[in-house]
């Protein structure tokens, strides 16, 4: 199961597994050493940056059934709401709403031809103007044109400006100052206020674009897309959704104007484990199943199935825990950093990734991930395992060891590590983070709550201590500043809040050298760790169990799936 809050340039996923992680240690336990470190290193160069059997799209047959699992059943399917945020509720509306900029394996952009024809930047007035032609054959399911009426909307809806609204993120949005029609109808002018670099990103996969209808009002915003979907742009539509058995079905849109759709239908059942979706895979009920951290019985099933094809590459997609920075016993920042010392993340990132065929290399960086250029280790010292600078911190802040836990004016120092209950191996990662915070003193509780309540009833409420999801990143790494880490966003789970910070988000997201970038990016990221706002743990496995026939789909790396050209070979 995976669950995604689409932003800007972040996205959160909860990945399931079912069987436990199979090695762990104790706290002091499982340092990697000088051999070890450069053996993940050589394993994560030797990874590649995309697996999807690419075959020409005249070489795909037409026709065809492709089935595949997601792990969370939506309620709301406005990509753009914080809940309807969710990894596996994209996947889906991929096949049937506009991804109008498309990201390659090497994470270069381009305009998608069958919704825009041009793409100008221009700066030469001093401010940054985007102007975008679209397609004259771009157009609604209800047969509406697609216009700068639908941009001009959803940026009033995503600005930030009217709080009734709920998006995701407003990042980017918040820059733009104006969207104007430009010669016609088809051709939209953004005018940012502020320089935004990764503009890119705004009308992609993340946010994505829906009817000016949808965006509107914050009514139509939270209720127009509850539990349907109403109107659709894309290569299929939607021929069903089947709440009793939470499965989409969407078929071949014939009023397509692109390239005419490989398959005939695509069908997404949910599956609420990845060992009943290897299963079911197995048994040919799936064509592909994705394989996740912590679930290595199900890789080596997956590898036993007779004509299967391993696909893995790596993607901008990281697994952490994050740290309430709002509650009472977190809310002082020397307390969270003895937390952080007192978890040893090294032994995490190894249970979690032992038998996966994937490098046991911890992440030390918020922003870039291991592969990237940019990437540099920020964790310094916080990022280390230290129980007495852990013990040191607590004893100086008034929490003092009483038997077997702290206290302070009477009160015993206890948190909780929220978990959904399907995921034995985040139950595994709280079993190994409560051993090694109660040798500091601190009684923690594993907290087991409804799969499909984790993220809308807990995280979004802030409703926990800590909590381990993944991110999935995009081509756009800047992105997920703001959006993650920036006072007051939606998707600043935690509630962390420092000025400071903030301006430097500001300072970074605005700067259009991208070497300059990328060095602001790391110092930021230096303040993150400082802050311990969340405590990555590893670059996260994209591994996929695929038929062999089955062509241009796997692991994509950082580019998008192309559903019109996805299809089998025999």
């Amino acid at each position: 199961m995976k669950v995604r809050f689409r932003a800007a340039a972040g996205l959160a996923v909860l990945a399931m597994a079912v069987a436990a992680c199979g090695g762990g240690g104790g706290a002091k336990s499982g340092q990697p050493n000088a051999e070890q470190s450069q053996q993940a290193q050589k394993q994560m160069s030797e990874t590649p940056a995309i697996s999807i059997n690419p075959v020409g799209y005249d070489q795909v047959k037409d026709g065809g059934t492709v089935t595949l699992a997601v792990g969370q059943w939506p309620t709301q399917w406005n990509p753009n709401h914080v809940d309807g945020n969710q990894r596996d509720t994209a996947f889906m509306l991929d096949t049937v709403l506009p991804i109008m900029m498309l990201s390659d394996e090497k994470a270069e952009w381009k305009p998608n031809p069958d919704f825009l024809t041009d793409v100008k930047l221009d700066t030469s007035s001093g401010k940054q103007v985007v102007t975008y032609t679209i397609n004259d054959k771009a157009t609604w399911s209800n047969g509406e044109p697609i216009t700068y009426k639908d941009i001009e909307s959803m940026w009033k809806a995503n600005n930030g400006s009217n709080k009734k609204f709920k998006p995701a993120s407003t990042d980017g949005w918040d820059r733009v100052e104006s969207i104007t029609k430009g010669a016609s109808d088809k051709v939209a002018i953004m005018t940012f206020s502020k320089n935004y670099p990764e503009w890119q990103g705004m009308l992609s996969r993340s946010p994505m674009l829906i009817p000016a209808s949808a965006t509107a009002t914050p009514e139509a915003y939270e209720k127009d897309y509850l539990q349907k979907i109403p109107v659709t742009a894309g290569p299929f539509k939607v021929e069903k959704i089947d709440e009793a058995t939470k499965t989409l079905t969407v078929v071949r849109d014939d009023k397509w104007w692109g390239k005419k759709a490989k398959l005939d239908k695509v069908i997404f059942r949910t599956i609420e484990t990845p060992a009943a979706s290897v299963n079911a895979f197995a048994n040919g009920e799936l064509d592909a199943v994705e394989i996740p951290p912590g679930s290595p019985a199900d890789l080596k099933r997956a590898k036993e199935v007779p004509n299967v094809d391993i696909r893995k590459a790596l993607s901008p997609n990281w697994r952490h825990i994050t740290v309430n920075n709002a509650t009472a016993f977190l809310k002082d920042k020397s307390v969270r950093q003895a937390v952080a010392y007192a978890i040893n993340r090294d032994v995490i990132t190894q249970s979690d990734l032992k038998d996966m065929d994937w490098p046991l290399q911890t992440l030390g960086n918020h922003v870039f991930m291991n592969n990237h250029k940019s990437y540099a280790d920020n964790s310094g010292e916080l990022g280390k395992y230290n129980l007495e600078k852990a013990k040191q911190l607590l004893d100086a802040a008034g929490w003092k060891q009483e038997g077997e836990y702290r206290k302070k004016d009477g009160k015993e120092f206890a948190l909780s590590f929220v978990v959904p209950a399907g995921v034995p191996y985040a139950k595994t990662e709280g079993e190994l983070t409560q051993a090694m915070l109660k040798e500091a003193g601190i009684k923690l509780t594993i907290r087991p709550v409804p799969d499909d309540k984790f993220f809308t009833d807990f995280i979004i409420k802030g409703d926990f201590d800590l909590v381990p999801f993944s991110w999935i990143g995009t081509p756009l790494p800047l992105g997920s500043l703001p959006q993650i880490y920036k006072t007051g966003s939606e998707s600043n789970f935690p509630k962390g809040s420092d000025p400071a910070l903030d301006a430097a988000i500001d300072e970074v997201t605005g700067e259009m050298d991208p070497a300059k970038a990328a060095a602001k990016a790391n110092e930021i990221d230096k303040m993150i760790w400082d802050m311990v706002h969340t405590i990555p743990l590893y670059q996260r496995p994209d591994i996929q169990a695929t038929k062999k026939t089955l062509a241009n789909f796997g692991a994509p790396g950082y580019r998008f799936n192309k559903w019109e050209e996805i299809g089998f070979t025999g």
